[in-house]
């Protein structure tokens, strides 16, 4: 790309990579921590689904396929977003940025990564699972960093429905169909992205703020995003606890449920209280974000074990 410093450093003499370190660099362009969190919900999903043991091939090809497909947008969000990458700190050091790979090794990468994504959870699974694979990097290519992400402070409230979609995908991939449970699960993480994102977006405001990118912790006071934070937190737990009334909670998935949002709500107050007293700390924020992580990792061990303990509390 003309006038491209990324790619202008990537082509400089000596700078060719070794073998490990190229690959890390396609590595990185993957997004592998977030690859971790989508993978965290999948399995779980597919055991619940079951009401047992998936069959393993099956939970195999759902597994490679979303992290092919995760990753495939990863890349093609690195490769959109390369400008303002330069521009931050936090994301200095992506490969895009420091030269490790130049955009057209981005976007030939995430495209082959995109076609076997979808080549693995069609054959592996069903074209229902391929489907919504493909429905999952289209937002986040297109709809959230494409569209939203540099227009509006929504931008991650919709722009997260992408990952929302590994659990529709490992349902569909059990039971070749979308039902209800499926559609909880769906918004517990919808309604858990804007909480979980917010207080990352609060330390790194000044980040955001030097790229243009309107998040709400960069356009927004601490107290107005710590009154978003507390709203969300709160509609998060009450919509993981409709599985119960839906006759599909066990006595594990809502016993876990219950301590796990109660904790997740009592931190979200926590960061409230410090912002409106003006107290709040970036330190402070990044316990909430983290503890978010260690909240929706805890709420889908119970409903990876709710299977094989007990019977749904409610017919």
């Amino acid at each position: 790309m003309p006038g491209d410093p990324a790619a202008a450093t990537a082509a400089t003499p000596g700078k060719r990579l070794g073998f490990k370190r190229k690959a890390a660099a396609y590595l990185s362009l993957t997004k592998p921590r977030v690859i971790e969190l989508l993978l965290v919900t999948t399995l779980p999903t597919m055991f619940f689904a079951q009401g047992g043991l998936p069959n393993f091939w099956l939970a195999l090809a759902t597994m490679v396929g979303g992290a092919f497909a995760a990753g495939s947008a990863g890349a093609f969000n690195c490769y959109l977003d390369r400008d303002m990458d330069r521009l931050m700190n936090r994301t200095k050091k992506r490969p895009l940025v420091t030269g490790e790979l130049t955009p057209r090794e981005a976007v030939v990468f995430a495209s082959v990564l995109g076609v076997a994504a979808l080549t693995v959870l069609w054959v592996g699974a069903n074209p229902l699972a391929a489907g919504l694979g493909a429905l999952a990097m289209f937002f986040y290519v297109v709809i959230y960093t494409m569209v939203l992400k540099r227009r509006t402070e929504q931008n991650i409230i919709w722009g997260g429905l992408a990952g929302c979609f590994p659990v529709l995908i490992a349902w569909a991939a059990v039971r070749e169909a979308v039902e209800w449970p499926a559609v909880v699960l769906f918004f517990i993480i919808f309604l858990w992205t804007p909480p979980h994102y917010w207080p990352l977006s609060m330390k790194y405001r000044t980040d955001y703020q030097t790229a243009e990118v309107p998040m709400l912790g960069a356009i927004a006071s601490a107290k107005t995003v710590s009154v978003q934070v507390v709203l969300y937190s709160w509609a998060t737990v009450a919509c993981s606890l409709l599985l119960i009334p839906l006759g599909w909670a066990g006595v594990t998935y809502t016993a876990f449920a219950l301590v796990a949002g109660a904790w997740f709500i009592y931190e979200s107050h926590v960061l409230y209280r410090r912002a409106q007293n003006e107290s709040l700390t970036d330190k402070r924020a990044m316990k909430l974000f983290h503890l978010s992580i260690l909240y929706l990792t805890m709420l889908f061990i119970g409903l990876w074990i709710d299977p094989f303990v007990g019977s749904p509390l409610m017919g």
